[in-house]
């Protein structure tokens, strides 16, 4: 394992294997749902038409419901939220149900699925 190891005040040892600045900078998220990886910088997923970050599952499950997606009951996956877009449609949105582990490859996945809706963005940029 090559990498830096990086060593908090309690002892504890992580490997930073492609270390950056900010890698050694962030310990949290700025914001839930965004990226943790080391070095990652942060995202948000952007509502396009209202030029609004999304926030919580509440907001995003309102803005898919708008736009023609259903909530789908999966009794086997209670850890995911689910979303398709009609019963004839492959198409589904797998989403974990704690919206902290919301990260940055389930917002491209929401994108690609709608993609003059919605848009991944830095918090920064915004």
């Amino acid at each position: 394992m090559s990498g830096v190891w990086i060593f908090d005040k309690n002892g504890v040892a992580r490997l930073i294997t492609n270390p950056t600045r900010e890698s050694f900078e962030q310990k949290e998220p700025p914001y839930p749902g965004t990226a943790t990886a080391p070095g990652a910088r942060p995202r948000v997923l952007v509502y396009l038409p209202a030029n609004h970050v999304i926030r919580s599952y509440l907001e995003l499950e309102q803005r898919l419901t708008e736009l023609g997606w259903t909530r789908y009951p999966n009794s086997l996956r209670p850890d995911l939220l689910q979303f398709h877009r009609s019963e004839s449609s492959a198409d589904l949105i797998s989403l974990p149900t704690n919206f902290a582990n919301f990260k940055s490859f389930h917002m491209y996945d929401i994108v690609v699925k709608n993609r003059s809706f919605f848009e991944v963005r830095d918090p920064a940029a915004l």
